[in-house]
């Protein structure tokens, strides 16, 4: 089972099994529709295309976030359709070292399913064959084991801030509140430390060593229980690449904010943080 991280490697090998499911998450924030043209144009072969907005989000209200975590009816729909069940190992992969492959990791996981892997070094590590136009999967009753100790939701959070370390995986400068060019407001949520996710991948695109990770959040974290620590970013996209690289680092038992900064910030009665 691969939980974690995979390489193209690896995955050459399995191409021709039914009981192995590729899943291509390829996005782009500005041209929403890009990613999937991307996948029909080539793709690694047997990958179905997950759509972020589509796919892997819920419907925005303009008080949830700009990605809010879909429904448990949603999910298992999607995982279904894809042919996930509890015999099948997923590997998820993009063009964004693992920012956008990570939300549907964490989904997956999230609901109870451990055989879940990202491609290290996104598509364009991948240097085998590769075909175009759509994929389809036959269909597997996906069961859900949901584990709602992996997220914490705005009304449990707001109340008890001081009781949660949080960590803000966006860039520092929209952390500091010098740019905010998707949301708003800018700033961060009082008290918030600031990991961004970029920082987890090295000069090629691939994760850091378990060593070099487990150093880095554990000079935010130090002490303080798991259970504690709240990972959050923008809209609960590259949260889940920190908890991605907090997994490689062997570092269990961060929750996700899946609203995050854009939910935050869309009431004006909770306070922000700049600097």
């Amino acid at each position: 089972m691969h939980s974690a991280l995979i390489s193209t490697d690896v995955i050459q090998t399995k191409l021709d099994r039914d009981d192995w499911a590729i899943v291509d998450t390829r996005f782009y924030l500005p041209e929403t529709e890009r990613g999937k043209a991307e996948h029909l144009e080539e793709h690694i072969p047997g990958a179905v295309y997950a759509h972020l907005d589509d796919d892997l989000a819920a419907p925005r209200t303009g008080s949830n976030g700009r990605h809010p975590m879909p429904s448990l009816e949603h999910m298992v729909d999607r995982f279904s359709q894809w042919g996930i069940d509890e015999n099948v190992q997923v590997v998820v992969y993009d063009n964004a070292g693992g920012q956008f492959a990570s939300r549907l990791w964490w989904m997956l996981r999230y609901l109870g399913h451990e055989a879940v892997a990202v491609l290290d070094g996104s598509f364009s590590s991948y240097d085998g064959e590769l075909r175009g136009g759509p994929e389809s999967r036959a269909p597997r009753r996906f069961t859900p084991r949901t584990r709602e100790a992996m997220r914490i939701d705005v009304e449990a959070l707001a109340p008890h801030l001081d009781d949660y370390l949080l960590i803000d995986a966006r860039a520092g400068e929209r952390f500091r509140g010098e740019t905010e060019p998707l949301d708003p407001v800018a700033g961060h949520i009082p008290g918030a430390h600031n990991l961004p996710s970029g920082a987890n991948l090295d000069d090629h695109g691939r994760f850091l060593s378990p060593t070099a990770l487990r150093q880095r959040f554990e000079s935010v974290i130090g002490e303080r229980d798991m259970s504690d620590v709240v990972c959050y970013c923008g809209s609960g996209i590259t949260a889940c690449h920190n908890l991605l690289a907090m997994e490689v680092a062997a570092i269990r038992g961060a929750r996700l904010y899946p609203g995050s900064w854009s939910e935050w910030c869309a009431d004006d009665t909770r306070a922000v943080e700049t600097g």
